[in-house]
């Protein structure tokens, strides 16, 4: 069984679905550790529930962002992780983390990348009036949110949308295909190469697995 620790910020629905996967064996794997940057994170609840080890590091302990990853390495490392799994983990990776689990890193962005890097994309996307959203799931590189996407799930949004119905929705098949990533991954289909990624030994195209080109 390979081991995962996943990261999280605030309500941990993701990390939930991870949860249930693995519950029900649709991830060949366990997660051993929940950490999150905010004491306060209900997903810390979720991971207590499930009977998983669950961390608070907050950012005030530390002198700086290097020094708070350098701690989160020693702490996420002690459990062996083989994969990273980022649900809702709000802060700036430094480069020396993002390094330490290079290929091994992987996170769920409220877009269709390369669309709305950053925060607020639902917003962004009523904003602009756009009719498609989505997720996507990438592997962690440099670049925020910039890694190479492994599979994207597109929403349609429709007039009268709030930002409400728009993240219900995008969070339905947020939970659907990280789960799915997941087990890709611990499975060995699913790695990192040349920047790159790959699934069964075949490049994915840069918009991941569900492009529809």
């Amino acid at each position: 069984m390979k081991n995962i620790v996943v990261l999280i910020s605030g309500n941990g629905s993701n990390l939930q679905a991870v949860i249930d996967a693995c519950k029900q064996k649709k991830i060949n794997g366990t997660i051993r550790a929940v950490f999150s940057n905010k004491a306060d994170a209900f997903g810390l609840e979720r991971a207590r529930d499930a009977n998983i080890p669950a961390h608070a590091l907050e950012a005030s302990q530390f002198s700086g962002r290097e020094a708070f990853d350098r701690e989160l390495v020693q702490e996420i490392d002690a459990y062996a992780p083989d994969v990273v799994v980022l649900a809702g983990y709000m802060r700036i990776l430094s480069p020396a983390f993002v390094s330490h689990y290079s290929g091994r890193l992987l996170n769920i962005h409220p877009s269709l990348l390369p669309k709305y890097p950053g925060l607020h994309t639902h917003r962004q996307v009523l904003e602009n009036g756009d009719e498609e959203h989505g997720t996507s799931v990438h592997f962690v590189t440099d670049e925020l949110d910039g890694g190479p996407v492994i599979i994207q799930a597109k929403v349609p949004v429709f007039d009268g949308d709030t930002e409400e119905d728009v993240t219900e929705r995008v969070q339905t098949q947020e939970h659907a295909i990280y789960p799915l990533v997941v087990s890709w991954f611990v499975d060995g289909r699913l790695d990192m190469r040349d920047g790159t990624a790959w699934l069964d030994g075949v490049q994915l195209p840069p918009q991941g697995y569900a492009a529809e080109e």
